[in-house]
């Protein structure tokens, strides 16, 4: 069948650089706790073992220089400044030495959480759906193809609200680097051309409230800004 019963909604995408076509969206997978001090900050104890993961909806992602209400059912609503992998290809069950064929690109992006939701859910050992997950909650800057970024190593990825650094870190900090994380995620999903893989947050996450701006930096990347407007 061709027609629905309802409008549908279109394909979220993220701009790349030098092409006139945006990368569409297909899945979103998030890695938590993947640098050591954030852990601690959230008060965890760092894992080096295997990584683990939540989702976000592809619906729910919104490009860089957007303006966001701030969100329904928080009182503190939280920055986390990521480093994104763009899938390129179908890939399934792949070695840490081939997962890197798999990468179309990067990008700057932001996972914004509702903190007390996740407290909550953490409290009750139930999942982090309502945290993470929800209208506005990933926004993407332009992405740039993995040949034009080079090797990931001692990148800086940064995050400033109303021009004070709030997170400073680098990509070597990443507890389960890029290839680790494919191949691992790989285990459990066939990747598809189209998905995107949130690799974590550096310490330093914090409280935005109405009338913040964001603006997030990755050595190589287009910055990645959000400013949070008055609630619904």
């Amino acid at each position: 069948m061709s027609e629905f019963l309802f409008p549908t909604r279109p394909t979220t995408s993220i701009p790349v650089k030098g092409e006139s076509a945006a990368f569409p969206i297909n899945r979103i997978f998030c890695v938590g706790r993947n640098y050591a001090a954030h852990a601690v900050e959230m008060g965890g104890v760092p894992e080096y073992g295997s990584p683990f993961y939540f989702t976000k909806a592809p619906t729910h992602a919104i490009p860089s220089g957007s303006e966001t209400p701030y969100p329904l059912g928080t009182e503190n609503y939280h920055h986390e400044m990521e480093f994104s992998i763009l899938i390129g290809k179908d890939t399934f069950r792949v070695s840490e030495n081939e997962a890197m064929d798999a990468v179309y690109g990067y990008c700057a992006s932001l996972d914004m959480t509702r903190r007390d939701l996740q407290a909550h859910s953490k409290d009750k050992r139930q999942p982090w759906d309502t945290a993470k997950d929800f209208e506005d909650g990933a926004v993407f800057a332009e992405a740039i193809k993995a040949a034009d970024f080079g090797a990931i190593g001692g990148q800086r990825i940064t995050l400033a609200v109303n021009g004070e650094m709030r997170q400073d870190a680098t990509l070597a900090d990443l507890i389960h680097s890029v290839p680790k994380v494919i191949a691992d995620l790989s285990k459990y999903y066939q990747l598809s051309a189209g998905d995107v893989i949130m690799t974590g947050t550096p310490a330093g996450v914090g409280a935005v409230v109405a009338g913040d701006h964001l603006h997030g930096e990755i050595t190589g990347l287009a910055p990645v800004e959000l400013r949070v407007g008055q609630p619904l």
